[in-house]
């Protein structure tokens, strides 16, 4: 049975999987439950394992009739320290407690551990805090002697294996692309992946190494970047502008910046991704509760909420799809949190706020239907894209309107599988004029029960069909009763 556009959803929902998903049945009741987009994160397990999860993906989403993405999570320059000799340990607040950046590191006690990132001692100074275990042990460094960092306690608190470590403030100069992101990426592109994550992005550049090497390997993936360091709040702006998609990593962002700054600073990414007219997800402990409760907490109910008010195309699931006890209740109750707060969402975009100079006819395009669909009362926008390019400009004005994207090309519909308002279908218009797409496509709608005679659509494609980027021609149609558009008008 068709979902009327009433009650269809228009934020995205982005699930990690794992060792929970992995689970008989699991998959299959996620994506129904609604899934956009999965997330494989390389971080965990080995690429074996996330190559198998991707074909089952691509598998159950041809079996149920849906466009799920596939993204793939690059592990990134995260610093860890080393292990101990007994598991864990018990730190006191005021004790020593050293950093050993060294491959011949011993195994760590009470008084040492070995670090992971061997040029740490060149990039800490005295007085700086580093912050392990996201934030739940805190080290103030007192001395640097060669590869020994010297540092004393400020918490007591537990340490264990291979925790991460953050210094406040960020600072850290490592890049963002590995030798194992590397390789990790030719494993992606073999997999045909739809985007491409990289962690801990300090600038454009980190970016821009990232689609070479992508390129390099034939992938054609979006690119992602991950907003955890707080080089990445300085150069926010030339980061979004060489992304594709931009994720608001709260975890690792907040224990650099502190969590007085991580709700404003939240607000702006998503501000900026969207001005600049590229895909935002917000993600990070969202329900994080019901990894082990099968209800969340208002709290987080109502943190998911205000990031769909606030713009975001997507929001994520970490550990509470891939390891909790309830992963498909997990997808369930964000869905409806989703939907509930798309119906307090203030449609009333504010043009003399939109971008001016713009330098695309389908940018342009895009600005029009829009305005039409505000002051024209127009029941849904139909758009004929090639690479979804179109689909992404619609989309950017966040209208209460849905946007039928009709493209032949699968990856093109299941990068758009990620664009909020956005509904990605297939259709195939090569030979046809645009008359013939518009007739097809609305016909198609109307048969799904998603239009009914009377209703107004606007309809947007290219002269020449087919080309990318060619879109420049809008059309105000309305459904006749016997299902056919005739047109009202054209720009």
């Amino acid at each position: 049975m068709t979902t009327s556009p009433e009650k269809r959803r228009h934020t995205r929902i982005v699930a990690t999987l794992g060792p929970a998903t992995d689970q008989p049945g699991v998959l299959e009741a996620i994506l129904r439950a609604g899934v956009d987009v999965v997330r494989l994160n390389f971080s965990h397990g080995d690429p074996a394992g996330q190559v198998a999860r991707g074909e089952a993906v691509r598998a159950m989403a041809a079996k149920i009739g849906r466009e799920v993405g596939i993204l793939a999570d690059l592990p990134g320059p995260k610093i860890r320290i080393e292990t101990f000799a007994e598991g864990k340990v018990q730190l006191k607040a005021g004790h020593r407690f050293d950093l050993v950046a060294s491959l011949d590191a011993p195994l760590g006690d009470e008084h040492q551990v070995g670090v992971s990132y061997l040029e740490l001692p060149a990039d800490v100074k005295p007085s700086d805090v580093l912050l392990l275990d996201d934030g739940m042990v805190q080290l103030r460094v007192e001395a640097v002697e060669g590869e020994r960092i010297i540092t004393s306690v400020l918490n007591d608190g537990v340490l264990s294996n291979r925790k991460g470590l953050n210094k406040q403030g960020g600072g850290l100069s490592l890049g963002a692309i590995t030798e194992r992101d590397r390789e990790l990426i030719a494993v992606a592109a073999s997999m045909d992946v739809d985007f491409i994550a990289v962690s801990f992005c300090r600038n454009a550049e980190d970016m821009h190494e990232a689609r070479r090497v992508a390129r390099a390997h034939g992938c054609k993936a979006g690119l992602v970047s991950k907003i955890e360091r707080a080089e990445a709040i300085e150069n926010l702006a030339e980061i979004v502008d060489a992304s594709d998609v931009v994720m608001v990593a709260r975890g690792d962002l907040g224990v650099e910046i502190g969590d007085a700054e991580l709700p404003g600073l939240q607000k702006k990414i998503i501000r900026e991704a969207v001005a600049r007219e590229k895909i935002v997800i917000t993600a990070t402990q969202m329900l994080q509760s019901m990894v082990e409760s099968p209800m969340p907490t208002r709290a987080e109910v109502l943190d998911v909420a205000n990031a769909v008010i606030d713009g975001t195309d997507a929001v994520m699931l970490s550990q509470e799809s891939a390891a909790g006890n309830w992963p498909v209740r997990s997808v369930e109750t964000m869905a409806r949190i989703c939907f509930g707060a798309e119906r307090q969402f203030i449609h009333d975009t504010d043009f003399e706020q939109a971008r001016r100079g713009l330098e695309r006819a389908d940018q342009a395009i895009a600005m029009a239907t829009m305005f039409l669909c505000e002051h024209v009362g127009v029941r849904a926008v139909v758009a004929m894209t090639e690479s979804g390019g179109t689909a992404r400009y619609l989309s950017r004005f966040r209208s209460a309107v849905p946007i039928y994207a009709f493209s032949h090309h699968e990856h093109a519909r299941r990068r758009m599988a990620l664009m909020r308002d956005v509904f990605p279908m297939d259709y195939d218009s090569r030979g046809q004029t645009p008359r013939e797409s518009a007739r097809g496509s609305i016909r198609l709608l109307v048969e799904a029960g998603l239009l009914v005679p009377g209703d107004r659509v606007v309809f947007t494609s290219g002269e020449h069909m087919q080309t990318r980027g060619a879109t420049n021609t809008l059309r105000l149609l309305e459904v006749g009763p016997d299902g056919h558009a005739t047109g009202l008008g054209e720009l």
